[in-house]
């Protein structure tokens, strides 16, 4: 399907790996130019640079002045800004030990960083009259979990601002839409450090079962792809979901029926 996407102007947060790395191939191969923001970069997301579609920035997007920057990159002209970013830690400790160092670090990287690229893309987009905002949510923005409370309380605060902000831009012809995946196969679930690790440290079960129990409640039983993820972001970044915006739709499975 022709997305009619050839041209246009992307900016990516995190976009080195997993469901970043994946949304920047795909919007690649739909002809647009991506300006990739990334704290380090990876040799994927080098092999793409060199093929002259992908810019990338690096820099720490949980700090202030570093959106901006990343944004300012893609010049006068920003048709779609990719919101992915993010990071998590399990608090298996509960509420009483998250700090609050740790609250800042979570709200900084989950919340700020998209609050601050939007602050950023909205100018030109506004002065356009056009524009996409596209947002890596999560499931856990509307199933809590104690085990991820602040992430997840940083997600919720996310996706309602977003909402918010589709009723203010949508009559100035700019969108806003969100993705909420649930178990994504990326190094945040399953990498050496990732959340099955972290479990895995914590409840005597090897990470292959945490993972496996991770996905057992949805209806597929299995973690949804990067590349599926992608694929639905640049779909509702396309005039193909022209008229769709304020929405967040949930690629998980089944894991969350009837949300």
């Amino acid at each position: 399907m022709d997305l009619g996407l050839d041209g246009r102007v992307a900016v990516v947060t995190g976009a080195s790996r997993g469901i970043g790395l994946a949304t920047t191939r795909c919007l690649v191969e739909a002809g647009v130019r991506v300006v990739a923001g990334a704290h380090r970069s990876s040799d994927e997301l080098d092999a793409l640079a060199e093929t002259g579609s992908v810019e990338v920035v690096l820099g720490d997007l949980a700090q202030p002045e570093a959106p901006a920057r990343l944004v300012a990159a893609a010049g006068p002209r920003l048709d779609i800004l990719v919101n992915n970013v993010g990071g998590v830690s399990t608090r298996a400790g509960g509420f009483l030990e998250i700090t609050d160092a740790q609250w800042e670090a979570t709200l900084q990287l989950d919340l700020m960083a998209a609050v601050r690229a939007i602050r950023a893309a909205l100018p030109p987009m506004l002065a356009a009259g056009r524009g996409v905002i596209a947002t890596v949510g999560s499931v856990n923005a509307f199933l809590p979990d104690p085990l991820v409370l602040d992430y997840g309380a940083a997600k919720a605060a996310l996706v309602n601002a977003l909402k918010a902000l589709s009723k203010e831009v949508g009559p100035r012809g700019v969108r806003v839409v969100t993705v909420n995946p649930g178990p994504v196969a990326t190094d945040l679930w399953l990498g050496g450090s990732g959340v099955a690790a972290q479990l895995s440290a914590t409840s005597g079960r090897s990470p292959q079962q945490v993972a496996e129990s991770a996905v057992a409640g949805s209806a597929t039983g299995r973690f949804t792809t990067p590349e599926e993820v992608a694929q639905l972001l640049v779909l509702l970044a396309s005039d193909r979901a022209g008229n769709v915006t304020g929405a967040g739709l949930t690629v998980d499975g089944g894991l969350s029926p009837g949300l």
